[in-house]
């Protein structure tokens, strides 16, 4: 009787007799190796073998008895059980036959590798890793154990965890007949991590649903560390399809905290044979990971998942030995990919209220709930149904209470960490990776947490209101002109992608700049030494500069990359639709509030027509700065691909300034026409209408920003109370201008859209833009569906109407 298979002779199709996690490691041995993916070899005992030492040993009635009438929910009576099974099974000795295959198998593998290398000795249940529950962490897992001995050892205690309290609540909450599921401990070799790097990745985006880009987490030394949350990794978006066509395809960096690496101890003993030490502040600063190796995962991933045919969660690591990468672990993905395509929820604060702590968003959920800290797992019995569950970081042991919970905060851990993967599961909005939640929020304290903004998480003092809509995709009628989107941040654009749309009619670039940058272009190119340093720019601020952009090659590639970031990932989320990225503009003031800022901006007295826009970029102080902009862009485009990226130039006064700006972008790689390139300028003033035509002759289209319109036009201050009710784009002045815009735009065959919020407040503006001809209208992406609706319900194109 074979008690003992090699992964080599295993697949899928074994998952009864080795369970999930080692059927798919022989899957991918079997399989990938001619698609380049490394999977390091070994043996798994089979589930036979664990029934048959359960059966021989009267372990399993007994085992049986003491979980007869068991309520999981009951922490106490929960642990009294569960430590009294897995003691009973640790003592219990192996049959012989079992142990002796066992013994023979290991000595195979110690021949092949040599005496020097450790193994993992890892849990695979038979109910693990399936398409609709993944089991995540239930059962133990045993790091760099060496010698026979400590193998069987580590093996005895990985069956003992099938009765961990968590795996017991686990399987009871998931519909699971205890007896039902075995156990086969695989028995692998260990990939020198501990002085490389790992992680964990997967195949679409773990919080949209995007399928369209491979997640990558990371960190230094063993990927343990990752997966309890114990670190703040690095994370890393790769696009799918710019990878497949062999482009650059690094969407977004994100540099982790990454304080603490998982290493080898020197003790042999199992459970003392790895321990966290603290990474030198250097490599902290630095990715741990190049942009080729983050590709190259992503290879790995995309050829797990074409086998796969699904959306996959892959663990990996890096040897820092020999240099390569290993896939070490992939099961199915089991929380979006489930998720119902038809329909989308969106939830949204109706009010604000003093942040208390920020971290990582899991969920995109809102929960509240008085607060709970707890620190051990000894005080899971005052947990209450409806709290808010606060720790350092949890694992799987906190199960039973998570369930449990309206929402989870943990001090670490990244978006692939046990409280991010089980809050996923549940349906609960978590907050992780904050670094001091635990010490900041007072126990008993009401609070609101809210995973609904982007990538941050926020926990709000107090129980405040929020809304839930929900959209059904099915449902969505045509609607009569081509309605875009107003995306200002890249952390939603996968989100907002999930909307109904025709792609992004404004992105505004001074968003990115000032979320994912945050430094003055000039200050960075002092830094640098490109420029003049004025001496206004502190030695103090050389510093901080400096150790923002640690982990580039230098202030301008650290620009440059940022800002390429933020591009492509919202010209990835809404391809193949176009995407019109705006020119940064920024204001002088704003432009002062950046890091470095006021060393190069003037003090104006009305910034609002000052120096901004086109004339900006012309002007011989900022002309190297803008030049940042143009390379970002040509990168975008031009290397990665996104070629549905057109360019919007805002603030144009004059028609010498319409040829300067788009000469100047023609100079520097960006010339209309050019690899489909469409260059548009924002219509915003009185100007721009009234010589149309004219301006027509240098871009492919308009743009019309009509809150800087109607505000030239009237000569109002739309932040001023005291006239603000004077705002209304309806005003007969400004319809006038409109007018000659669209006209001029029709009359030539060139694009006209419009991005301002009056189409979304006012529903007769809507209609006569519609009238007017209008191609497109952009809006907020909250006023999306409700608009739609509304323009399909009443839209037309009857004929042109003279006014409002």
């Amino acid at each position: 009787m074979t008690d003992v298979l090699w992964f080599s002779d295993l697949g899928l199709s074994d998952l009864d007799q080795v369970g999930g996690k080692n059927a798919s490691l022989g899957e991918m041995v079997r399989n990938l190796a001619s698609a380049g993916v490394k999977v390091p070899g070994g043996f798994a005992t089979t589930a036979d073998a664990y029934r048959r030492f359960l059966a021989e040993s009267g372990l399993d009635t007994r085992i049986e008895d003491i979980l007869a009438g068991l309520d999981s929910g009951d922490v106490a009576a929960l642990a009294v059980a569960g430590q009294q099974i897995r003691e009973l099974i640790k003592k219990t000795p192996f049959p012989t036959g079992f142990e002796e295959q066992i013994r023979t198998a290991y000595s195979r593998l110690t021949d092949e590798h040599g005496g020097d290398v450790s193994w993992a000795v890892r849990s695979s249940a038979t109910a693990e890793d399936l398409p609709d529950a993944s089991f995540a962490g239930q059962q133990e897992t045993f790091l760099n154990i060496r010698g026979i001995d400590n193998i069987l050892l580590a093996i005895k205690d990985v069956f003992a965890s099938l009765y961990n309290d968590r795996a017991i609540a686990y399987r009871v909450h998931h519909g699971f007949t205890h007896s039902e599921v075995a156990l086969s401990a695989g028995v692998q070799r260990m990939v020198r991590s501990d002085v490389g790097a790992s992680g964990v990745m997967f195949t679409m985006d773990t919080e949209t649903g995007f399928t369209d880009a491979v997640f990558i987490t990371s960190s230094y030394g063993l990927g343990e560390a990752v997966v309890q949350g114990a670190v703040n990794p690095d994370e890393f978006y790769v696009h799918k399809p710019a990878l497949v066509a062999g482009r650059p395809a690094v969407l977004k960096r994100g540099l982790g905290e990454k304080a603490v690496q998982m290493i080898y101890t020197e003790s042999e003993e199992v459970g003392k044979t790895v321990d966290f030490v603290p990474v030198p502040a250097d490599l902290r600063r630095r990715f741990s990971l190049t942009d080729a190796e983050v590709e190259q995962l992503a290879r790995h991933a995309l050829a797990i998942e074409k086998h796969y045919g699904r959306p996959m969660d892959i663990e990996w690591g890096k040897d820092g030995v020999d240099g390569e990468l290993y896939i070490l672990q992939a099961r199915p993905e089991t929380v979006e990919s489930r998720k119902a395509s038809g329909t989308i929820s969106r939830y949204t604060l109706t009010e604000r209220s003093a942040v208390l702590a920020e971290g990582r968003a899991i969920g995109q959920r809102i929960g509240a709930g008085q607060v709970r800290v707890l620190t051990s797992i000894d005080q899971m019995a005052s947990f209450q149904e409806g709290d808010v569950l606060v720790a350092n970081m949890t694992d799987p042991d906190w199960e039973p209470i998570m369930k449990k919970a309206a929402a989870i905060v943990t001090d670490r851990g990244g978006r692939t960490c046990h409280a991010a993967i089980i809050a996923r599961e549940l349906g609960i909005p978590a907050v992780v990776g904050t670094g001091n939640a635990s010490r900041v929020l007072a126990d008993g304290t009401p609070v609101t947490v809210s995973c609904a903004e982007g990538e941050a998480g926020f926990v709000y003092e107090g129980l405040l209101d929020y809304t839930l809509q929900e959209t059904s995709l099915e449902t969505m009628p045509p609607a009569p002109v081509k309605i875009m989107m107003n995306v200002g941040t890249p952390e939603q654009a996968f989100s907002f992608a999930r909307l109904p749309h025709h792609g992004v009619g404004l992105a505004r670039l001074e968003f990115i700049i000032n979320r994912q940058i945050g430094i003055h272009p000039n200050a960075l190119l002092a830094v640098a030494g490109e420029i003049e340093r004025p001496a206004s720019l502190s030695d103090y601020t050389v510093r901080q500069i400096r150790e923002m952009t640690a982990a580039y090659d230098g202030p301008r590639d650290f620009y440059i990359k940022r800002l390429a970031e933020g591009i492509s990932t919202i010209a990835a989320a809404f391809a193949p639709e176009p995407v019109i990225i705006r020119l940064s503009d920024f204001k002088s003031n704003e432009y002062a509030n950046l890091v470095g800022g006021p060393a190069f901006e003037p003090s104006e007295e009305n910034p609002m027509i000052g120096y901004r826009g086109a004339s900006r970029y012309l002007s011989e102080s900022f002309r190297q700065a803008f030049e940042l902009e143009c390379e970002a862009l040509k990168y975008v485009r031009n290397e990665m691909g996104l070629t549905n990226i057109k360019i919007m130039v805002p603030f144009v006064r004059t028609l010498d300034e319409a040829r300067g700006v788009t000469e100047l972008l023609a100079a520097n790689g960006l010339r209309r026409g050019e690899n489909g390139l469409e260059i548009v300028m924002m219509c915003e003033l009185p100007a721009n209408a009234l010589l149309a035509d004219e301006f027509l002759e240098y871009f492919d289209g308009f743009s019309i920003g009509s809150n800087d319109l109607t505000q030239l036009t009237l000569g109002l201050d739309r932040d001023s109370a005291l006239v603000a009710e004077g705002f209304d784009e309806r005003n007969p002045a400004v319809t006038r201008l409109l007018e000659m815009a669209i006209a001029a735009c029709r009359a030539k065959g060139r694009y006209v859209g419009i991005c301002g919020q009056g189409p979304s407040d006012h529903a007769d503006f809507a209609e006569w833009l519609l009238d007017q001809g209008i191609s497109s209208i952009s809006l907020n992406p909250d006023a999306v569906t409700e608009t739609w609706l509304r323009l399909a319900r009443t839209g037309t194109r009857s004929g042109n109407r003279s006014a409002v």
